[in-house]
């Protein structure tokens, strides 16, 4: 295992936008979806995303929260993120991850109808680049 800071690993997770976000359905089987980050990147073992309320992914969370996360940059840089995801629908904590790019999505931002942020908490994050790999379980 290569020793990195978590710090050097989300730097480079900076320029990674799209995660793929897996959740456990009803039936145990597993779904997956991309999901950008917005630029909210500061990775320090938590992820923000933006959806909204009737979608498959907040019911799954809602059942099982236990969820991945699978990030792949352009220089061969890979990410695989596992915690519990926990549903936000208090507007203060949308402002403090909210990105102008999210108006594109949520035409009345933060007052969209039905909006909801998920926050993944991670518990396991493991990385590769090349023939160096390293895994954080502290955060």
């Amino acid at each position: 295992m290569a020793e990195k800071t978590l710090e050097e690993i989300a730097a480079a997770m900076k320029g990674i936008d799209i995660a793929m976000l897996t959740t456990v359905t009803e039936d145990g089987s597993l779904a997956s979806r991309p999901m950008s980050n917005n630029g909210d990147v500061d990775f320090d073992g938590d992820s923000y995303y933006f959806t909204y309320e009737e979608s498959r992914m907040v019911a799954d969370i809602e059942e099982e929260p236990a969820v991945t996360l699978g990030f792949a940059g352009d220089d061969g840089f890979y990410v695989a993120v596992s915690g519990d995801a926990d549903l936000i629908r208090d507007k203060e904590e949308f402002e403090a991850h909210w990105n102008p790019d999210l108006d594109k999505w949520f035409e009345d931002g933060i007052d969209t109808p039905n909006i909801v942020m998920i926050k993944v908490e991670a518990d396991r994050l493991k990385w590769w680049k090349g023939e160096e790999a390293g895994e954080f379980t502290d955060f």
